[in-house]
């Protein structure tokens, strides 16, 4: 299927690993001109070079999203480099895992800015032009807890769920000037922050990662993990021509893990 996004700008966050490096591969593949971020140089560019090596232009910025100005700077390097922006998925590290009871105020806002901020910032940078132009494609990565809740992670399945609001009202608010939104979900996937998630599991519940693994896998329907790629599939296919009329939608990407309806 051809996507229609060959030539396009894509600006994917925290992409020198994982979920966002993946995103980044995928849409390079499709054609798009994509530009990377992540904090380390050294991890920014091996993911650059992987990138490249599917043919298609692709640039580095260091940058924390957490920061805005960093943000800032890393669009208008965007923007005076190819243009601005045709497709922005935003992307970030997760919110510190821990129970309700133990968080505090500090953590709390930590987890906001990380998750809630970072898409409404990097939104707010996007859409001006993408107006403009009648066409533009956003994708706020996520995760199954707003769906499936996790005791251990209760700033994210707190501020994921917003999430689902906010994908509802930016779709609303830009549907009109060409411009869709959506969310991705991905489940358990095998990621650096799922590595990380096992090592807190096993040293609060006393079992072995391994263990840990094997017990997600067996309560995944299909059977297993999820794969970088897999996600990423689902957010290109969303940049794409054939899924104008997709808008506002929180798309899980779960292997049919989540319970809920």
């Amino acid at each position: 299927m051809d996507l229609g996004i060959a030539g396009k700008v894509a600006m994917v966050a925290a992409s020198s690993k994982g979920i966002g490096l993946a995103c980044a591969k995928a849409l390079a593949s499709e054609g798009c001109r994509v530009a990377l971020c992540g904090r380390t140089e050294e991890a920014l560019s091996r993911a650059v070079e992987e990138v490249r090596e599917t043919g298609a232009e692709a640039m580095g910025f260091v940058c924390d999203v957490n920061r805005r100005d960093e943000l800032e700077a890393w669009y208008e390097a965007v923007r005076g480099a190819w243009g601005a922006p045709d497709i922005v998925v935003t992307n970030t590290g997760g919110p510190l895992p821990k129970p309700i009871q133990e968080l505090t105020d500090e953590e709390w806002l930590a987890g906001f800015e990380t998750t809630v901020l970072v898409a409404t910032r990097m939104t707010e940078l996007a859409v001006g032009p993408m107006k403009e132009r009648g066409w533009g494609r956003i994708v706020h990565l996520t995760s199954i807890v707003a769906f499936e809740l996790s005791d251990l992670l209760a700033v994210s399945t707190t501020l994921r769920s917003g999430m689902r609001g906010l994908t509802r009202l930016q779709a609303r608010a830009f549907g009109p000037h060409g411009i869709t939104v959506n969310s991705v979900l991905p489940g358990h996937t095998m990621t650096d922050r799922q590595i990380e998630l096992a090592k807190k599991r096993a040293e609060t519940e006393g079992i072995r990662e391994e263990d840990h693994f094997a017990g997600l896998s067996q309560a995944i329907p299909v059977g297993r993990l999820g794969r970088p790629e897999e996600v990423a599939a689902a957010v290109t296919f969303l940049c794409g021509e054939p899924a104008s009329y997709i808008n506002g939608v929180s798309l899980l990407v779960d292997g049919g893990l989540a319970r809920a309806i």
